[in-house]
């Protein structure tokens, strides 16, 4: 179970507990492709909704769900408060596409193109200032006690759709309740609101309103194939694929070379792993007689002999796992890195790559497992995966 924060504000907020779903969109812009070959968008564009797709596609049903609302000065809201807690109604986000009016989007006053139907869980009045989430340090034993994920979040403006770790969401949870005394909201099928005057979360003596908007299901593999085929980059939809297939018995494939027998219990994409840039691709959780087994991912959609810093950017996730996340969630560690199958595996090249995987592996003998290497490619319009025995 993974943990989503999504960013609203006044307006949107309000709407989003009186129809229960959450929603992030990127202005006006019309997802062209999906489910198509083809896209008129420049490709920056393309990326960045695909990205925000890849968001919505790591939402399983049952996924706690916690509303960040932000601070607007013009409205009374002197700093960003958390609110939940609610949970995932069904698996991953649906889309509400922009080549028609969007549902509510008068109310919402914004476009919000990716949605996500949520319930009520454990519901409190109160939110948790983002004081008390994030700078207030009297009860914390150790630096990798901090809610590091939401803190990257706010330093460098991530998407309004942020995961955030097991222990993060066990911190923020709990937070939440001891703000509110444990008292949840006693909704039982009533409407719940906002009240901008209080700032907290109210239940209103009328029945929950029905949300009966579009319910378009995201589909990338298409896109995905055709740019493959192009020879063009794709990062993005790749991993927007693998967020959303993996774990659920559609690529048993995928899920035979990553998971293995075990059990997915979290998920997460762009993983923030320090103050710079530095983002893993895809991160799991999994467990397997209650051994838990934390896979950082990094994926290349060219071939890994493409890749120039790829060993230096596997030590990076490790040595940030090893510091902030194990010590919180113990577990053991396996880095993969799953890239396009390379066609010329004599080359000096590829030579050079699997020897930087020995020197990985022979540097990290006491920190991790060996780095697993996973290919892929195309095969009967889909896209198959296959771990590589590079030490032979």
């Amino acid at each position: 179970m993974t943990t989503h924060i999504f960013i609203v504000d006044l307006v949107t907020f309000k709407v989003h507990l009186e129809y229960l779903f959450a929603g992030t969109g990127a202005k006006d812009h019309l997802v062209d492709f999906n489910n198509s070959e083809s896209s008129s968008l420049h490709h920056s564009t393309e990326n960045m909704l695909t990205s925000m797709i890849a968001d919505a596609n790591r939402i399983r049903e049952d996924d706690l769900i916690v509303f960040y609302l932000q601070q607007d000065l013009s409205e009374k809201i002197y700093e960003g408060k958390f609110y939940g807690i609610f949970r995932a109604k069904q698996d991953w986000s649906f889309l509400d596409n922009n080549n028609r009016g969007q549902y509510l989007g008068n109310e919402l006053e914004k476009s919000l193109t990716f949605r996500t139907l949520i319930e009520p869980y454990k519901v409190y009045s109160e939110g948790v200032t983002e004081w008390e989430a994030l700078d207030e340090i009297k009860n914390i034993q150790s630096p990798n006690q901090m809610l590091w994920s939401l803190i990257y979040r706010k330093l460098k403006g991530n998407r309004g759709n942020t995961m955030i770790t097991p222990y993060e969401s066990e911190r923020l949870c709990q937070l939440i309740r001891n703000k509110n005394e444990r008292k949840t909201i006693k909704y039982e099928g009533k409407l719940l609101s906002f009240d901008p005057i209080s700032q907290k979360i109210i239940c209103l003596n009328e029945l929950t309103k029905v949300y009966s908007g579009r319910k378009e299901d995201i589909k990338i593999l298409a896109r995905l194939l055709a740019k493959f085929k192009q020879g063009k980059s794709f990062e993005p939809h790749l991993q927007a694929y693998i967020v959303k297939n993996i774990g659920q018995g559609i690529n048993r494939n995928l899920d035979r070379v990553t998971l293995g027998d075990a059990d997915l219990e979290w998920i997460g994409n762009e993983v923030s792993c320090g103050v710079g840039m530095q983002r893993i691709d895809v991160m799991l959780s999994t467990k397997k007689n209650e051994q838990r087994l934390c896979i950082p991912i990094e994926l290349k959609s060219t071939e890994v002999i493409k890749s120039q810093n790829i060993k230096q950017q596997i030590q990076r996730y490790v040595d940030w796992i090893e510091q902030y996340y194990i010590p919180n969630q113990q577990s053991d560690l396996q880095p993969i890195i799953i890239s396009k199958a390379v066609s010329d595996k004599t080359s000096s090249l590829y030579r050079k790559a699997v020897d930087s995987f020995g020197e990985f592996n022979d540097e990290n003998v006491n920190k991790c497992y060996k780095l697993k290497y996973i290919e892929f490619y195309s095969d009967n319009g889909g896209l198959e995966f296959n771990e590589v025995n590079y030490t032979t």
